[in-house]
This record gives C-alpha cells, structure tokens and sequence, in this order.
C-alpha cells in the first residue's frame, strides 16, 4: 500500500470508535482469510482450518481448496456418494465432513506416493 493510502487509512482510522475500529480490523482479518492461499509447491497442502458448524457444501468447497492438485471430477464423483448419504439417509453433517475428510486425504496419500521420488537404496 502506498503512503497516500497508508496516511488515507490512519485518518479514518482516527476519527472512529474503539469499537468501530475493532470492527474494520475484524472485516479486514475476513477479507483476508476467504482469499484461497496458494501453494507454494503443486503438492503443497494449502491448510484451511476447519470450522466449527461447517455444513457438508462448505466443506466440499474448503477441501477442494485445501487440496487443489487433486483431480476434482474423481474426487467430486466420490464425495457426491457421501454427500447423497447425508441427505437421503440422515448422516449427521460431522460424520460426513469427517468421510470427505478422509477422502480427500486419501486421494492425496495416493497421488503423493506416485509422484514421489523412488528411492532405494543400492
């Protein structure tokens, strides 16, 4: 941010409430949180903690952004499975979001362990 803004930013930071300034660093800690972290490497898991009463859309969408060198459609297809359960059968959202979890995880520990380097030893 340039000084412009920076000296733009302190004045109306100055002329506001303790409270409302509270409220601006709360909004400005959200708008930073929901912009997606990329990876720094194709494998690298971008951690996205998970909260509390998350419903099972949201973390289908959290996932997917935690692990996105994951193949989305066989993934998708597979958590589609889970997600029917929870909606035609009553699975609580906890245990299906512990499932996807799952899933997910998996889907990683299998493609990590293919792209991986062999390593033997001679």
């Amino acid at each position: 941010m340039g000084k412009s803004k920076d000296r733009q930013l302190r004045a109306a930071l100055d002329v506001l409430t303790d409270e409302e300034v509270a409220s601006v660093l709360d909004f400005a800690q959200y708008l930073r949180n929901r912009r997606p972290v990329l990876p720094k490497s194709p494998l690298e898991i971008v951690d996205i903690p998970r909260p509390q009463d998350e419903s099972v859309i949201a973390a289908i969408r959290r996932l997917t952004q935690t692990y996105p060198m994951l193949d989305r459609d066989t993934v998708f297809n597979e958590a589609s499975g889970l997600m029917a359960r929870h909606v035609m059968q009553g699975e609580t959202s906890e245990d299906t979001i512990d499932q996807l979890e799952a899933l997910f995880q998996s889907r990683y520990a299998s493609l990590h362990a293919k792209t991986a380097p062999d390593i033997t030893e001679s």
